[in-house]
């Protein structure tokens, strides 16, 4: 019997060369920091947003998707980025980092503004396909990530769940952790039926990623 959520399956050659092209050779580059609604590009091409709690890799996870290590800024301070970054793919695609959530050191009127914010980009932008939200591997979904689906549940914006530093788990812990991720997605009617299986640092789930961006239309 299928698990409810597998992980997605790896692409098939046509689809993986499709996805390397848009993120390798497309000399993806930084467009703007967004602090409020009236600052954001037009919205005239596809758009995926990345969303996670703080360190957990989507920094990381954008640099290994364009193979440019620094394009995005990683940061040791949680909460520290509190600003929509959009990134461009050639004229086709924006990638949007949304700042890392659950700062615990922020002031609560710095992270009710964050989340006005949010709700406005999630339910106001046409173009946008999909949310990926970034679960750490080692600790499964925490309470403030269910926060996130639940926003991106009444935004009625699909998501799907990224599980990064993949290979930081003992196979011994793999299935528990899984078992925990799909019993929390099964409560979120957004959530897209399938989950990626990631690692920054060794590669791991990055063209699958990038083809499943790839084909988004």
């Amino acid at each position: 019997m299928q698990l409810p959520f597998p992980i997605v399956e790896e692409p098939d050659e046509i689809s993986r060369e499709k996805g390397r092209k848009l993120f390798v050779g497309s000399n993806a580059d930084f467009l703007k920091g967004v602090v409020a609604m009236n600052g954001l590009p037009a919205d005239d091409r596809i758009e995926v947003c990345f969303a996670g709690r703080s360190n957990v890799g989507k920094s990381s996870l954008i640099n290994a998707l364009t193979g440019r290590k620094g394009l995005a800024r990683a940061s040791n301070t949680p909460g520290r980025t509190q600003e929509i970054n959009f990134f461009t793919l050639t004229e086709s695609h924006y990638l949007v980092d949304l700042p890392g959530y659950g700062f615990a050191n922020a002031p609560l009127a710095v992270v009710e503004k964050w989340q006005r914010l949010l709700k406005q980009y999630l339910q106001g932008r046409v173009g946008l396909r999909r949310a990926f939200v970034l679960i750490d591997s080692r600790h499964g979904v925490k309470d403030v990530d269910e926060e996130i689906m639940s926003l991106l549940d009444s935004a009625a914006v699909t998501f799907q769940v990224v599980m990064t530093k993949a290979d930081k788990v003992k196979e011994k812990d793999r299935a528990k952790i899984m078992d925990q991720v799909r019993s929390k997605l099964s409560k979120h009617p957004a959530a897209f039926p399938e989950i990626v299986l990631t690692s920054s640092e060794k590669g791991d789930g990055i063209p699958t990623l990038r083809a499943l961006i790839a084909n988004l239309i």
